[in-house]
């Protein structure tokens, strides 16, 4: 398991490498530079600035520094959009918002999806599954930019029951449109995947047995079939979280949540380099923190799997 965990961590530093390299080919890409802005900037100014920031050295030296400087000193350097404001600082005061949101839009949609999928496959073929699964299926085709205004206009304006935009930690009235837009497609393929394993496990011998002993349905849902059942839940869980944190990107800017969101659009629209750098990188490190702990979590549900590694 240590052997395991080791390689998947050099694995992530490796994707974290492409992702920093891909990154910094798409930001020179871009057909605008970190200065244009409304107001024209004297040339003598721009030039400065260059100079600070490194941008008149060669490609290849403008690649290496800011590597260099993440690997060996953690420091993410400055932003251009913000006059010269410090990375690290920026994503201090904002990440904390991020994460919040996406830990309780991940608990929301473990507590629909779980159930709703143990409920359907418990109710299999009645009316209560088909409904199930034809609610999961919306939730599913249904991208959370449609959703989260659809929501806010009918639970927001017109009943009046969440504030549609802005975002405070104290008040729980707040985090409802946010978390609720970004949790509902999550749970509804959680419950996709935990009524079919639900399902496959009661197909198996040993629960034909058990039935055949006169244990009741629930006895056998409750005692043999949620561990093994939830195995396919357990390996999307750590993708979804880091799904529900890049996701969030788009819904802290619907619902104006000050969090990296609102900074990650500012930085490419004004090609902030070094802010779009510490924010894919924070997140490609999240999606592979993600896949680990998804790993560890199947190894922990299926026996099996923990013997194999």
């Amino acid at each position: 398991m240590i052997g395991k965990l080791i390689n998947r961590l050099l694995q992530g530093i490796v994707v974290l490498f492409v992702l920093y390299t891909l990154t910094f080919f798409l930001i020179r890409a871009l057909p605008y530079g970190p200065f244009q802005t409304e107001k024209a900037i004297p040339a003598h100014v721009i030039e400065k600035l260059k100079t600070q920031l490194g941008l008149d050295q060669p490609l290849h030296v403008q690649y290496i520094r800011p590597l260099k400087n993440i690997l060996l000193e953690g420091n993410l350097g400055v932003s251009t959009r913000l006059e010269g404001r410090p990375v690290n600082e920026i994503m201090a005061q904002a990440f904390p918002v991020s994460i919040h949101l996406g830990i309780m839009s991940m608990i929301l949609a473990i507590l629909i999806g779980l159930p709703a999928g143990v409920i359907s496959a418990y109710k299999k073929n009645s009316m209560i599954d088909y409904l199930l699964m034809a609610t999961a299926m919306i939730g599913l085709c249904l991208p959370s930019f449609v959703i989260g205004p659809i929501l806010a206009e009918y639970l927001g304006r017109s009943k009046q029951m969440f504030p549609v935009m802005g975002w405070d930690v104290r008040q729980v009235s707040t985090w409802g449109l946010p978390v609720f837009t970004l949790s509902l497609g999550y749970a509804a393929y959680l419950a996709r995947l935990t009524r079919s394993g639900v399902l496959d496990v009661l197909s198996q011998d040993f629960v034909r047995t058990a039935r055949a002993k006169g244990v009741s349905t629930v006895k056998i849902l409750v005692k043999h079939c949620l561990r093994g059942g939830l195995i396919p839940s357990a390996a999307y869980i750590g993708p979804a979280f880091a799904g529900i944190i890049s996701g969030s990107l788009v819904i802290e800017a619907v619902f104006q949540v000050p969090g990296l969101g609102r900074h990650f659009i500012k930085a490419i629209e004004t090609n902030d380099a070094n802010v779009i750098f510490g924010i894919v990188l924070l997140y490609g490190a999240l999606v592979t923190l993600g896949n680990i702990a998804s790993d560890f979590l199947i190894a922990w549900l299926n026996p099996r799997s923990r013997a194999q590694s």
